[in-house]
């Protein structure tokens, strides 16, 4: 949940290439997404639940959800929404699809 300045400054950074950022400053495509979460008790306020979404072409392909989604989680899980899941995800994919 970061404002196109934020997503678009670290895309670039990052040098993405095939990676669609999208940018949330309102929080409005995570509510209805249904993971906005209130992250008071953690000094945040309102933010996303962590998950990470393969998408192609507006399709959600794959959905990679933390554990325990609630407002006030005692705790802020990372990982399977983690970069390499995703990686793992789409090299298995490959290899299916050459098979």
């Amino acid at each position: 949940m970061n404002d196109s300045f934020v997503m678009n400054k670290w895309a670039k950074d990052q040098d993405l290439k095939n990676v669609k950022v999208i940018p949330d400053g309102s929080g409005e495509f995570t509510r209805k997404m249904g993971m906005l979460v209130d992250k008071d008790n953690l000094g945040f306020g309102m933010r996303s639940w962590r998950y990470a979404a393969v998408v192609n072409d507006g399709v959600i392909e794959a959905w990679f959800e933390e554990p325990g989604l609630c407002d006030n989680h005692v705790e802020d899980p990372y990982g399977v929404s983690a970069p390499e899941t995703l990686l793992q995800y789409l090299e298995q994919k490959d290899v299916v699809k050459a098979a």
